[in-house]
């Protein structure tokens, strides 16, 4: 019960909390982006020098579809002009990172057949897609 003499006393929001939930959700962002970054090794001090260049990886995804059919890059393309097509793509001093994503129901043999050739192709690596099961 409240006296009639009494002052009213205006609401307040108490902003405190609300800084603290967002400062934690800051640290929580800055903390889950650090576990996204790719290491492709040890961390080390590399030495220094004046010649030293990146090297370059070109990543080229070769796609066969379950009736057989080639593409590369998203390109159509024949079993017989794939050697010469990784390798321009590759390009000279680079070197090439070849994805093979083939369907399940592709015959095994075209998928040898793709991989044989794509090994012929000097500084290209070779890897295979697939999905993770659960």
């Amino acid at each position: 019960m409240r006296l009639p003499d009494e002052m009213e006393t205006a609401a307040e929001i108490n902003i405190v909390p609300m800084i603290d939930i967002i400062f934690s959700i800051l640290a929580f962002v800055i903390i889950s982006t650090l576990f996204l970054t790719r290491s492709e090794g040890l961390p080390i001090n590399l030495p220094s020098a004046k010649t030293a260049e990146p090297q370059q990886t070109k990543q080229i995804n070769v796609t066969i579809e379950p009736d057989g059919d080639i593409f590369v890059d998203r390109q159509p393309t024949e079993v017989n002009n794939l050697k010469s097509l990784i390798t321009g793509l590759i390009g000279e001093n680079q070197q090439g990172l070849v994805i093979i994503n083939a369907d399940k129901q592709v015959d095994h043999g075209r998928v040898v057949t793709v991989m044989d050739l794509v090994r012929q192709v000097p500084e290209a690596k070779l890897a295979i897609a697939a999905k993770k099961s659960n």
